[in-house]
């Protein structure tokens, strides 16, 4: 019986690429534009959080402090031992700005009934946080004395281990200090292509 070897097998060449071409690098110094990448990562889903901080008082014999908050949906865990979680914060903005300034924060993992609270922290031009967290039920971490959402399907209080500048966006890699699972009511929250939604 005649064994044919493996060198005398013909093989197809690969399919060669398409050549890339000016027009294809058009509007992006890397090949893409703002509006195509968030397009194409609109279509990830992402869960969607409550980033809380209490931001303390300047003096002490001067104003209290204040409560800042902010809806975020690029929020992750990272590592089992040690704890570790990261959030995504823009450069710049409020609580990037107290992040840097003191290491304490929380995370409230919003449910499907919560998108009024998403909303609301998410708005542009928005009215003062102190007016945000009016209305809105929650308890004051103790470890971190930064609120935590009443209904929410997990809490999380966190101390920042690092900070890592990314393009527009500050990347928040906290510690794990406390982790409760008050509500196991109800779906999570999530944002997908741009709008709030639900599973189902």
């Amino acid at each position: 019986m005649a064994h044919t070897s493996v060198s005398s097998v013909p093989k197809t060449p690969p399919a060669a690429l398409p050549p890339i071409t000016a027009s294809a690098l058009a509007g992006h110094a890397e090949g893409v534009s703002n509006d195509e990448f968030r397009a194409a990562m609109s279509r990830l889903a992402a869960g969607v959080v409550l980033v809380t901080a209490f931001e303390p008082p300047l003096a002490p014999d001067g104003p209290k402090g204040e409560d800042v908050g902010m809806t975020a949906t690029a929020f992750l865990s990272v590592s089992l031992d040690p704890p570790l979680v990261l959030v995504s914060l823009r450069t710049g903005a409020r609580m990037d700005d107290l992040l840097d300034e003191q290491p304490l924060w929380a995370v409230s993992v919003l449910s499907e009934s919560q998108r009024h609270i998403a909303g609301r922290f998410a708005m542009k031009g928005r009215i003062s946080d102190r007016l945000l967290f009016e209305d809105i039920p929650y308890v004051r971490g103790e470890a971190t004395g930064a609120p935590l959402v009443g209904g929410a399907l997990a809490q999380l209080e966190c101390r920042t281990e690092q900070r890592v500048e990314a393009g527009d966006h500050t990347l928040v890699i906290g510690r794990v200090l406390t982790a409760r699972v008050p509500s196991a009511e109800g779906g999570p929250l999530l944002y997908f292509r741009g709008r709030y939604r639900q599973l189902g």
